[in-house]
């Protein structure tokens, strides 16, 4: 096949349901105002990094496992090797295949900005957050349900209260209020760099990770180093872990509001933003088929 023909300029009728629909470039067709297949695979993907995070975080922190065991005497590198393997989760997600239609947000913070930025509608902006928090509620109780088969699991999975962010009880909720918009504004403003400056949106994917690696050993403490309303819900759901949950509800908007508002005020320089995405770019703002077999078959419903 020439490269010609498998381009999506030339054939975009063999690669998306829909070509002329444009929602991740904030064009969305008249005749298609919402998209519940781009929020099921957000769903899908909100799922995926919450199964993949809680879990090695339940790992990494609980006392009684073989993992947490070698830690506990470094804790520094416990919590920092806690959320780079959370951020990579997202990474997963975002490189999935339910991040190649959807865009791979896994995060209302990461959809705010992008719909702050002009390349997500708001209608579409509603239906990613609810599919997010649905996903993060999914992902959590998969994790859950493993317990009923290994109670060692289940123990664990208690004392770390599933990876649970919590506000410290220490010091004032401001601070962690505060230490909550700094790092999402952080978070939001290297994804938009990166996904923004044609030679670096490779980065784009891999950017969590690193992030909360340098992050969590000065911010876990203070607040969970959360950035994300849906990974704080699932484990508040199912930890019963409450305390100062508005924070979440409030502050990573906030930080990625002013991180938008910094961005177009020009403070990280000239951002060219093409398309609501994490990963998978150059589609133009259209949603591919899920599974690349269908790419030839015809138009999905």
């Amino acid at each position: 096949m020439s490269g010609t023909a498998s381009s999506p300029a030339a054939d975009p009728a063999s690669r998306y349901p829909r070509p002329h629909d444009r929602p991740l470039a904030g064009e969305p067709h008249p005749d298609w105002l919402i998209h519940p297949r781009l929020y099921a695979c957000e769903c899908a993907g909100t799922a995926l990094l919450m199964v993949f995070g809680v879990a090695t975080n339940i790992l990494l922190g609980a006392a009684g496992s073989p993992v947490g065991r070698v830690l506990a005497a470094h804790p520094a590198l416990q919590v920092a090797l806690q959320g780079l393997f959370f951020g990579l989760g997202g990474t997963l997600a975002a490189l999935s295949p339910f991040g190649r239609v959807s865009g791979g947000h896994v995060s209302p913070s990461v959809t705010l900005a992008f719909t702050l930025m002009g390349r997500l509608a708001w209608r579409d902006m509603l239906g990613y957050v609810a599919a997010q928090l649905a996903g993060a509620v999914l992902g959590t109780g998969l994790v859950a349900l493993a317990g009923l088969t290994w109670p060692r699991w289940a123990a664990w999975a208690r004392v770390t209260h599933f990876s649970a962010t919590l506000p410290s009880d220490l010091v004032p909720l401001s601070w962690a209020f505060a230490g909550e918009i700094c790092t999402t504004a952080l978070l939001i403003g290297s994804l938009l760099f990166t996904g923004g400056t044609a030679r670096l949106r490779w980065m784009t994917p891999l950017v969590a990770g690193p992030l909360f690696f340098l992050l969590n050993p000065f911010e876990a403490w203070l607040s969970g180093d959360s950035t994300n309303l849906a990974r704080s819900l699932g484990p508040a759901l199912f930890s019963g872990q409450w305390r100062g949950f508005w924070i979440y509800g409030v502050a990573p908007f906030a930080g990625a509001a002013l991180m938008v508002a910094l961005v177009r005020l020009g403070v990280l320089g000239a951002i060219e933003l093409r398309e609501a995405r994490v990963a998978h770019f150059g589609h133009h703002g259209r949603a591919p088929y899920l599974l690349p077999w269908r790419r030839r078959g015809t138009p999905a419903p």
